[in-house]
Formats: C-alpha cells, structure tokens, sequence
C-alpha cells in the first residue's frame, strides 16, 4: 500500500509540475501533504515536515547569504572588469559568449559546489546574455551539465557518499573515472558551440557590444575596494575548498564584510537588502518548501518504499549485468529521491547482488555515478533553484528543455566507461 502511495505521488508529482498546473513552490508542499493525509500520516506529519526543513536549513542559509554576497559584489562593480575584458574575448559572437561560459564554469566547479557557479558565471556574463538575447533555457542547460559534472569531484557530495557506502577508498574509485568524465567535459563544449551556432543562426550573425559596456564600467568597481573584493572572494573560495568552516557560515561573515566595506553607509546597507530581498526570497522559499517534500518522503517511509519497489523489479537472473542496471538505475532513481537514500538505501543491496556475481565494490560505487548530470535537476536538488531563479526562467519548462541534453550526458558516461573498464557491461 505505502509502495503504491509513493509511486502515485511521485506520478502526481511530476504530471502536475510539467503540465504547469502546479508551481513548483505549491507542489512542493501540497503534494506531499496531501498524500501524507492520504496514507494515514496525520499525526506525524507536524514531525515529518520539521524534520525536512531541519535538513534542508544549512542549504538555505547557504543560498540566502551566497545571493547576498554574489549580488552585493555585482553591485559594487567587483566583476565590471571581468565583465569587459570578455566582451572584449567575444566580440559579441555567441558560440563565444557560450564555451566561456562552460569554460569559467569548469574552473569554477572545482570547488564542487554548483551555487557557486551559478553566482560567479552569471555575475559576469548575464548583462551579455541579455545585451544580446542570448536564450536563457540555453544558458541554464550549460550550467546544469557543468554542475552535474562538478558534482562528482572527490570532496562533492555523491562521490563521498558512494565511496562511504561502499567502504572503498575515494581516490581507488575517482581516478579510473577522469577518462569518462573528461569526454563528458568534451561534450558539454561540444554542446555550447551547437548551441552558439544555433544562437549565431538566430541573431544573424555577431553583435559589436564593446559601446554598450564600456561607459557603464567606468564609473564601478574601481579603487581599493575592487581588490578587497577580489581578495575576500579568493579567501572564500579557499575556505569552501578546505572546508574550514560551515559554508553557510563563511558565507554569512562574507556577505556582512561586503555590505559593511562597499556600503559604509547604514542607507545604502538598507538599500541593497531591500534591492536583492525579491530574488534571494524566491530562491529561498523554493529550498524550504523542498524541505517539505523530503521530510514527508523520508519521514513516511515513501522513500524507502520506492528503492523497495525499484529493487523488487530485478530479477534474480540479472546479476551479471548488475554494474550497467545499477549506472541506468542512477539516471531516474537519484531524480526521484535523494543521494542520500539511493547510495546509503539502495546502492549496497544492489552491490549485494552483484558481489556474488564478481562484481566488485568499487565497481559498482563508480557506476552509481552514472547518473549525477541527471541528477542536478531534481526538485530535491537546491542549487538548482537558484539558477532557474537568477535567470528568471519557468522551472517544469527549463526541466523539459535540459533533460535530454543531460540524459546524453549520462550516457556518455556511461559508454566511455565500460569502454575504460572501469565497471564491467557483465560478468561471466
């Protein structure tokens, strides 16, 4: 019955955000709530959902403060100077304006959080995007295949978590996987120059922006305020790295120091508060109704329920192919529920299975990876929201644009590693 009950708001989930009758804020709270009633869960439900906003907090406050200071430094002219020095690179030319998007975007995902480069790579290039009308479904389709790739860094989270599942040693597990990962890299430079010749296509060739951006940099962003900036968001960059303190932590201390040193004025603190309050409460709101979702599908057992239910379906005779079942599986499976449910839930009692078939532990933690590009754009997923958010575009019509552009991701990793041998297509 609990079986049925998830797979049935799962379903209602889904129809009801692509067929745009829900936003997905509403459907992110009233969903849940409703089939939570459904199921019986009445009394526990206050408990449930509490228990999913306690986990969703830190990833709010991350975001609420990471906006804050993105956007504070923007405003301060921090990036003008970046700003015109690629307007100067691109020449107004959009297969440009998009590999330097993915190009800065790769750099910046080494520190393996995707709101940070969201942040960053808007901060430079969306006055371009929009000087030019670059589509934007376009921009955010880059940005999530480059987030979902940043994501499997040793220090991301669904590496980690594979590799803890799995009790095998991180960088046994990450390194035979650069080859696969560098070819979805190739691939998603492969997607930015299709898409700019698409874009180029459109506009009918290149624009001159040069005398557009050039009297708007002049009067922001200079003095030695400009290398405080530079040097703070360096150090912070760092500290997220070496995770000296909680992220939200250090982004909280960040963003006071860049309102207190660019704004000195308490006036002018208010006015910034109150320009970016619209955006930042958008993004936040949509993270904490996503609490809401988690905490029902966790604390009901529906989430335990849709890994049974996945499990259920695989026949005993499969075994062998267990290392390809599970790198499919990831695709949809970490969609639909959290990483921390599929590799702590249902990773080890697939790796069960395919032990007595040969497969290996480590084996079957790099398949498990297969799926991360598909899996940025879970509802589950909060950086995603912050994208979605900054570019202003609808969530269900940006799902429908990026996914299959990140299924194929998918299956390039797929491919290129069982070419490498990193996890076998079966065993004999």
């Amino acid at each position: 019955m609990l079986m049925l009950l998830s797979f049935l708001m799962l379903a209602c989930f889904i129809y009801f955000l692509m067929s745009k009758r829900l936003s997905a804020l509403t459907a992110l709270i009233l969903i849940p709530t409703a089939f939570a009633l459904i199921g019986g869960f009445h009394a526990e439900l206050g408990k449930y959902v509490i228990d999913g906003l306690k986990m969703v907090a830190p990833n709010g406050v991350l975001m609420i403060f990471a906006m804050l200071y993105f956007l504070t430094m923007t405003e301060a002219g921090m990036f003008d100077p970046l700003v015109s020095k690629i307007v100067k690179a691109v020449r107004g030319d959009p297969v440009k304006i998009f590999v330097g998007t993915v190009l800065l975007a790769f750099i910046v995902a080494l520190d393996g959080d995707g709101a940070t480069i969201y942040m960053i790579v808007l901060s430079a290039f969306l006055p371009i995007y929009k000087r030019l009308g670059l589509s934007l479904p376009m921009v955010c389709c880059l940005l999530l295949q480059v987030s979902g790739l940043g994501n499997m860094v040793p220090w991301g989270g669904p590496t980690a978590r594979a590799a803890t599942a799995m009790h095998v040693d991180v960088a046994d597990m990450f390194v035979p996987m650069l080859p696969a990962m560098l070819a979805c890299m190739v691939w998603t430079f492969v997607l930015a120059w299709l898409f700019g010749r698409r874009e180029r296509a459109r506009l009918g060739g290149s624009i001159d922006l040069n005398g557009d951006f050039a009297e708007h940099k002049e009067h922001r962003g200079d003095g030695w305020r400009l290398y405080f900036n530079w040097v703070l968001t360096a150090l912070l960059i760092l500290g997220l790295c070496l995770e000296l303190f909680p992220l939200s932590y250090m982004f909280m201390v960040a963003a006071c120091l860049a309102l207190v040193v660019n704004f000195p004025s308490l006036k002018d603190q208010q006015k910034q508060l109150a320009l970016h309050a619209p955006p930042i409460l958008a993004v936040s709101s949509l993270i904490f109704a996503a609490g809401v979702f988690t905490g029902v599908l966790s604390g009901t057992g529906m989430a335990n329920a849709v890994a049974t239910g996945l499990l259920q379906v695989i026949p005993a005779s499969f075994g062998p192919y267990m290392a390809v079942i599970t790198a499919l599986l990831s695709i949809p499976v970490t969609w639909l529920v959290s990483n921390d449910v599929f590799y702590f839930g249902i990773l080890p009692i697939l790796a069960e299975t395919a032990q007595h078939h040969g497969i290996t532990a480590v084996e079957m933690a790099r398949a498990s990876l297969v799926g991360q590009p598909v899996h940025i754009l879970s509802p589950l997923v909060a950086s995603t929201y912050l994208v979605v958010s900054m570019l202003k575009l609808d969530y269900a019509e940006n799902q429908r644009f990026t996914l299959k552009w990140s299924v194929i991701n998918c299956l390039i990793l797929l491919a290129v590693s069982l070419l490498t041998g990193i996890f076998p297509l079966f065993v004999r």
